[in-house]
């Protein structure tokens, strides 16, 4: 008898999100296919099943190889599906693409806390 697992606790036991919700709203809001379809997150996904998660701008194609509905380690996690070489390579482009296009950080230019000069300033504009 094969076992019944749910779309969205997949996801969360194979570590694509944080949290059942996250993967049951993912699923919900079109952000996961089944087979290439638009799928319900209480649909029971089966072995051999392709996968397209897609979380911000990159997107996973994978091929689920075991169900499970516990979340372990990432050891675990990652034995229970396969990421696809087309699927790796444009992904790894993209990472490439939007790590030359990112804007730096402008929190990351403030370090440790403020002088009594930047304090000032800081007052200076939300007096305004």
């Amino acid at each position: 008898m094969e076992e019944r697992v749910r779309l969205d606790k997949w996801l969360w036991a194979a570590r694509f999100f944080k949290t059942r919700t996250l993967a049951h709203d993912a699923v919900e809001g079109g952000r996961v296919h089944l087979n290439g379809e638009r799928t319900k997150p209480s649909r029971a996904p089966r072995v051999g099943d392709e996968l397209t998660i897609t979380r911000g701008q990159l997107r996973h194609v994978v091929v689920i190889r075991v169900l499970s509905d516990h979340r372990g380690s990432a050891a675990i996690a990652s034995k229970l599906y396969v990421e696809t070489e087309a699927s790796v390579k444009k992904r790894e482009q993209m990472l490439v693409f939007l790590r030359a296009t990112a804007l730096p950080d402008p929190r990351k230019e403030i370090r440790g806390r403020p002088s009594k000069k930047d304090r000032r300033q800081i007052d200076r504009l939300r007096r305004r």
